[in-house]
């Protein structure tokens, strides 16, 4: 997991202790977040969770980036040249990281996409910003769901995450309104 330093989004330790409910996680937080350990970190796990900040360049789709410690910026470009064979699932808990450019609208160029060309097999990302507090929600109902078998499997992640949307919607006192459901989606298995 990666938070940015500058920019504190507080439910993001919300989100951290949800994920460590089901099973023992390797954390970067505030200034451990660098680009070196987190490219090192996506290198030694299968599964992999961002609760940050990103941002979508919509003049060059290649910047688009995860803010990381100390405003650095791991980007679409340096994503795409990683090689890692024992990816299974990246969850991107973080804006725009799904968002494509509006001049290449028939190009899939964006965080989501280049997480897949790492090597990932699943993705979930978020095609516009996101609710800050409904991002722990929404974390704790897939991996929720994941977790009910002893034997995790990754190729459930867009059920998984089909029924933390609809519990969001739902399990909510008031209306949630479409733009703080529609945003997530998962790509690939």
């Amino acid at each position: 997991m990666a938070l940015p330093l500058e920019s504190k989004l507080s439910c993001v330790q919300k989100e951290v202790d949800n994920i460590g409910n089901y099973g023992p996680v390797s954390k970067l937080l505030e200034t451990e977040a660098t680009i070196n350990n987190v490219v090192k970190g996506m290198k030694e796990a299968n599964w992999v969770h961002f609760a940050c900040h990103g941002i979508q360049d919509i003049s060059d789709p290649t910047k688009s980036a995860l803010l990381l410690a100390g405003g650095a910026r791991l980007t679409l470009s340096e994503i795409s040249k990683l090689s890692l064979p024992h990816a299974e699932l990246v969850y991107l808990s973080a804006c725009q990281t799904a968002t494509g450019a509006e001049d290449l609208s028939e190009e899939a160029v964006h965080l989501t996409a280049g997480m897949l060309l790492a090597g990932y097999r699943g993705v979930v990302g978020t095609m516009w910003s996101i609710m800050d507090s409904d991002a722990p929600k929404v974390a704790d109902a897939v991996y929720a769901e994941l977790f009910k078998d002893p034997h995790q499997d990754p190729s459930l992640t867009a059920f998984a995450l089909q029924e933390a949307v609809k519990k969001l919607c739902h399990e909510s006192t008031e209306k949630k309104s479409f733009l703080s459901w529609v945003p997530y989606i998962h790509v690939g298995l």
